[in-house]
């Protein structure tokens, strides 16, 4: 990945899924995360390379999306895979207040009147836009599996984004 980063952008993108730039903020933001310093004798893989083997699991489904794939592609074992993926979510998950925020009410107006100005007049007080999505799960999920079958006969979840 180190030679795709600076190289072969396009090829980086293509199996993380970011730009070698969105990376490198990431990793940033979460490299100092207490879980990803060791509790026992065994050392854990660079926290850079939990990064991408998370965002490459994130990115792919199907058969490339499973663990023993992966684990291949990364040159790893499945368990090392399944804690990466664990560490990089805990680490995102407790950034969600410094990065999460509803926006103030002089915000709110300034993307009324962007929307007014560049649609029209009838979508001002549409100052928050949301559009779904649906992200492939590799296979059914254990519990209450049937419930994320979805119409177009896969199991996926419903991301729901918010502007």
């Amino acid at each position: 990945l180190e030679l795709y980063k600076n190289d072969d952008p396009k090829r980086f993108r293509r199996n993380l899924r970011v730009s070698p730039s969105t990376f490198d903020q990431l990793l940033t933001r979460i490299l100092s995360h207490p879980v990803f310093i060791s509790q026992g004798s065994a050392q854990q893989i660079s926290t850079d390379r939990q990064l991408a083997i998370t965002l490459f699991r994130l990115g792919h489904f199907g058969n490339s999306a499973s663990v023993e794939s992966i684990a291949q592609w990364a040159g790893t074992s499945a368990g090392t895979v399944v804690n990466a993926t664990r560490r990089v979510m805990v680490a995102f998950l407790s950034l969600h207040d410094q990065v999460i925020r509803w926006p103030t009410a002089k915000m709110k107006e300034e993307a009324k009147e962007w929307v007014e100005a560049a649609t029209c007049a009838a979508w001002r007080d549409g100052w928050l836009f949301v559009d779904g999505t649906l992200v492939p799960l590799a296979e059914k999920p254990a519990f209450h599996g049937e419930a994320y079958f979805d119409r177009k006969s896969n199991y996926s979840l419903n991301v729901q984004v918010c502007i």
